[in-house]
């Protein structure tokens, strides 16, 4: 691969903000512990809805990575971070992370399980014996790399600082009034370091069924997962349940991945968003409301290239105005989180983790060559916030722990394993299983001190053909 002389990043005006209107504080000492009979007793006594926006492909490092709150591990507070731009040939220099990135890019960063692979291990097909006894560790180098040699190393400097800057506090306002005032993961990780679908699919069902790629089981004409999911769980416990969806046109409905749902006659229960805003209106919301926002080009919501993050922050801000103002809001808990990192850098290695089947994926790398992934490992971590009158003010949560009683980063299949002891059901998958629940984050006192209203986000620099444009929120 061609690689042009180093150039230096280009740098934008907006900095980030140093005095939050709200203090940071540490967690206080917490009265319960996960998976205690005490702490499920509050979470059921506490929690009766649970409403699950999910937001698609940013890591932590650079949606958050501005947050100057205390405890968040970050470009800002712990960083910059580096990439050499070239994996082969260190010679060519490195980059850093710099604060100021972009409402929008055009060249959308690899988040195949192969690219991922070269993100975090430098290269294609890392040995996987290495890599479960844990010889082979990742390093989180190969991100401009990658991006460089997917895009032709067209424009060195704007494509380094694509994957590797950060949003400043005062770009991503709604974010940042999120993460002053409620409780922050610093090692929430997706449960595969691939794509969109199959990381949704765990979020809903604790499995892929082996799939790494958006491949045709996940079109809504095909419903082609035959997993136990949320859904059926609930509809067969006599819970409620609806999937709201941003863009009906888009078939964008996670639920409609599950072959169940439409055995069971329950695809009317995937329902345009404007029905959420009623329903939290009128105190009339499901058991569980799983939002999917519109994906993935320009005048969409989910942040995902080539989509703007203040549309992205105008949805999330659309969506706690609804669940503030409803006669939900005092038994209520938001989870917003995001699908996967995107192919954008994060510092933090993902560790491994239980499979949840014996199930494989084969992918044929970008080099030609086949790479057998055995699910047995996380994928980047992924900005993701519990929104609740019933969780601590401004801190961020470490690891977790499991059943076992063993430390463990969050993942996706934390929410299972915590519906599962709201809701009274053993985890679909050992996956689930291992993983570390949130429940004890639930206080046992509800705050009178939450946020009425979010900032009205605003639009900023974005690249468009290679030249920096300004954008207007329409």
């Amino acid at each position: 691969m061609h690689i042009s002389s180093l150039l230096g990043l280009l740098a934008f005006a907006t900095a980030a903000s140093a005095v939050p209107h709200t203090a940071p504080k540490m967690a206080a000492k917490r009265s319960q512990t996960a998976h205690s009979a005490s702490s499920i007793k509050n979470l059921k006594n506490n929690i009766k809805k649970v409403v699950v926006l999910e937001m698609e492909n940013r890591s932590v490092d650079n949606l958050l990575g501005g947050q100057t709150i205390e405890g968040l591990d970050n470009p800002i507070n712990n960083g910059p971070f580096c990439n050499p731009y070239n994996l082969t040939n260190p010679g060519q220099g490195t980059v850093c992370s710099q604060a100021g990135d972009l409402d929008s890019i055009l060249d959308d960063p690899d988040h195949s399980v192969t690219g991922n692979n070269i993100e975090f291990y430098g290269t294609f097909t890392p040995n996987n014996d290495d890599i479960a006894s844990g010889k082979l560790t990742p390093v989180q180098r190969g991100f401009v790399f990658e991006q460089l040699r997917q895009y032709s190393d067209a424009n060195k400097t704007s494509l380094a600082q694509q994957v590797l800057n950060y949003y400043t506090e005062d770009q991503v306002p709604v974010m940042t009034s999120l993460v002053q005032n409620y409780l922050t993961f610093n090692h929430w990780h997706s449960d595969l370091p691939g794509p969109t679908a199959p990381n949704r699919a765990y979020v809903l069902s604790g499995t892929s069924a082996g799939h790494g790629s958006n491949d045709q089981a996940f079109d809504a004409d095909v419903h082609g997962l035959t997993q136990r999911s949320i859904f059926q769980q609930l509809t067969e416990t006599n819970r409620t349940w609806k999937n709201y969806i941003t863009d009906p046109s888009e078939q964008m409905a996670d639920a409609l991945f599950f072959n169940w749902v439409y055995t069971s006659g329950n695809q009317g229960l995937a329902v345009p968003l404007d029905d959420f805003y009623s329903d939290a209106a009128s105190g009339t919301l499901p058991d569980f409301s799983f939002i999917d926002p519109s994906c993935c080009g320009v005048g969409t919501t989910s942040m995902h290239p080539t989509g703007l993050i203040s549309d992205g922050e105008t949805l999330i801000r659309d969506v706690y105005t609804a669940l503030r103002t409803s006669p939900h809001w005092n038994e209520t808990l938001l989870l917003l989180t995001f699908d996967e990192t995107g192919g954008f850098h994060d510092h933090v290695p993902p560790p491994l983790a239980p499979r949840p089947d014996d199930l494989t994926y084969t992918e044929t790398a970008p080099n030609g060559e086949q790479y057998i992934f055995s699910f047995n490992r996380l994928g980047g971590r992924v900005p993701t916030l519990l929104i609740s009158p019933w969780v601590e003010q401004g801190v961020v949560e470490q690891k977790g722990m499991n059943s076992n009683g063993e430390t463990v980063s969050y993942s996706a299949s934390s929410l299972l394993r915590t519906l599962g002891y709201l809701w009274d059901f053993e985890p679909f998958t050992p996956r689930v299983g291992g993983a570390a629940s949130f429940d004890h984050l639930i206080q046992s006192s509800m705050r009178t001190d939450t946020p009425d209203s979010l900032p009205e986000p605003s639009a900023f620099a974005r690249i468009m053909n290679g030249k920096s444009t300004q954008q207007q929120i329409q």
